[in-house]
């Protein structure tokens, strides 16, 4: 009987799971992306969080079929490699990422970008089962997008779906891709906590800093933002506004260009303030839809924060069928 291992790598979190054939969740981990030691360091930590879903799934890592592998960056399946990987601690270079899992686990290991699968895994499995194209939005330390064309993945050249990349405002704000206007920097988690430690900094009040000290988190992690609204706290609240602002015309450019069925709305922000925040992404989008009359729908991701990690054992199953040939 196969068991299938995935891990959604994040810039915040490592979500590892062991799933049956049938992909249902069998044991899963969480773990915190390591903030330093680059990806020798990460890939230590994967292998550990798979281990320990493996463990609570009541087999040792030996016994899984394959493994999937969600990643930021640029995915190279076929080498094995991920290269500037920009939300992961010094990886601004090319990594085999593939050997040293594989070595570790003693299993075959597929590797995709994160927003494919998790974006693979919504198609398949979870809210957006009833449509043959799909916009996913992943909301968290980046926001990152997943493009599903008449029941395919469109991954282009191998970058497409880069939504946290389009632009939202000429001139605008510099993201930490380096470019400027991007969506990213302005809704990306990353990003609006550079914004709000300048603007703390610049004497501003603001609850998140401290909120983030009494939870012991190295980063304003997608908690620690919804507890500032919870506080009313009025930089989060302003930048939460600008980033549904952005979200909004960028969704709607893109589905000017796609005209898909459905968007789904997920990441750990999107998942964290929730139906709400899908609602209120849903109104800032349509002043700029060009099709107005007639809206996607648009839907919050049902899997939640194990989407990323189911869509990776999706990736297994791939894996395995070609390593049987």
């Amino acid at each position: 009987m196969a068991r299938y291992g995935g891990i959604d790598l994040g810039g915040t979190k490592i979500q590892a799971v062991v799933t049956d054939e049938d992909h249902e969740v069998l044991g899963s981990s969480r773990h915190p992306t390591p903030t330093s030691g680059g990806p020798p360091e990460v890939a230590a930590a994967m292998v550990a969080a798979l281990q320990e879903a493996a463990e609570g799934a009541g087999v040792g890592t030996g016994g899984l079929t394959a493994v999937g592998v969600g990643s930021p960056g640029a995915v190279d399946d076929e080498a094995g490699t991920v290269t500037n990987a920009g939300n992961l601690p010094d990886w601004a270079g090319t990594f085999d990422l593939r050997a040293p899992l594989e070595a570790a686990l003693d299993a075959p290991v597929g590797l995709s970008n994160d927003v494919n699968a998790a974006t693979q895994a919504e198609f398949e499995l979870g809210a957006a089962k009833p449509y043959r194209s799909l916009l996913g939005v992943f909301w968290g330390t980046g926001v990152g997008g997943g493009v599903v064309l008449d029941g395919k993945l469109w991954e282009g050249r191998g970058a497409a779906g880069e939504i946290g990349h389009m632009v939202v405002k000429r001139d605008g704000r510099k993201c930490p891709c380096g470019r400027i206007g991007c969506m990213e920097a302005y809704a990306g988690r990353g990003a609006m906590e550079i914004h709000a430690r300048e603007r703390a900094d610049s004497g501003e009040k603001t609850v998140l800093f401290q909120l983030m000290k009494e939870k012991g988190k190295p980063r304003l992690a997608s908690g620690i933002w919804a507890k500032a609204l919870e506080h009313d706290d009025k930089l989060a609240h302003h930048l939460i506004d600008k980033a549904v602002e952005a979200i909004g015309v960028g969704v709607a450019s893109a589905l000017n260009l796609l005209d898909v069925e459905a968007v789904v709305i997920g990441g750990g922000l999107g998942l964290r303030l929730g139906e709400p925040y899908v609602e209120r992404i849903r109104e800032a989008m349509m002043p700029h839809l060009f099709a107005d009359h007639h809206p996607p729908e648009v839907l919050l991701a049902s899997l939640g924060d194990l989407g990323g990690a189911v869509g990776a054992t999706l990736l297994a199953a791939e894996r395995a069928s070609l390593t049987a040939r």
